[in-house]
């Protein structure tokens, strides 16, 4: 039985908490599905942000072959009670499935909690390519800022205003950016 993990790439700062394949047992036909499997979980696009995968989100923690046909997934959600949970275990179940996988089990993982710093660089870019400002990142350990100031993906302004503290999806804010008057999505820094 295998029972080694594979853990999503360094895309944030939850990545890399869990077990680690040596690069021995990554050559191995294993290894190599399981790095497979990971690569097609993590294509997942996000139900509420299709824009996005599961991998570039930052939410897929892991993927651990456990035998022939059988498959066990770590996912996190961008927070508890996400609603959108459901609709990511049914997709990630059905691509693996569709991969030859007989036996999926998806686990949420609440600890270490995602965070805005797990998105991606790519997962960035590609928010503000379709209009939603990114959440800055983190870092951890530093002050807080006081008052955050949002760029306009349209124009790149910083004088935007709060139209909404919730907007399409919980994890998003509405804002408008007084220079251009355009509103917008932001990611909000979680």
């Amino acid at each position: 039985m295998v029972t080694r993990g594979v853990v999503a790439g360094a895309a944030g700062a939850g990545a890399g908490t869990e077990e680690t394949a040596d690069e021995a047992s990554a050559v191995t036909p294993e290894g190599v599905l399981e790095e497979e499997l990971l690569r097609l979980a993590g294509s997942v696009p996000d139900p509420e942000l299709p824009v996005l995968s599961l991998a570039e989100l930052g939410v897929l923690r892991g993927v651990r072959l456990l035998g022939p046909g059988r498959v066990e997934v770590r996912l996190t959600p961008t927070y508890t009670g996400c609603p959108a949970i459901d609709t990511m275990v049914t997709d990630i179940t059905q691509v693996l499935r569709d991969r030859g996988m007989t036996e999926v089990s998806v686990h949420t993982v609440l600890a270490p909690a995602w965070s805005t710093d797990a998105i991606s660089a790519e997962g960035r870019r590609k928010l503000a390519e379709h209009g939603i400002a990114p959440p800055r990142p983190l870092g951890g350990g530093g002050p807080v800022p006081v008052a955050l100031s949002v760029r306009c993906p349209h124009c790149g302004s910083v004088d935007t205003t709060v139209l909404s503290r919730f907007s399409s999806t919980a994890c998003k804010s509405l804002r408008r950016c007084e220079s251009c008057r355009e509103p917008f999505d932001h990611f909000k820094e979680l």
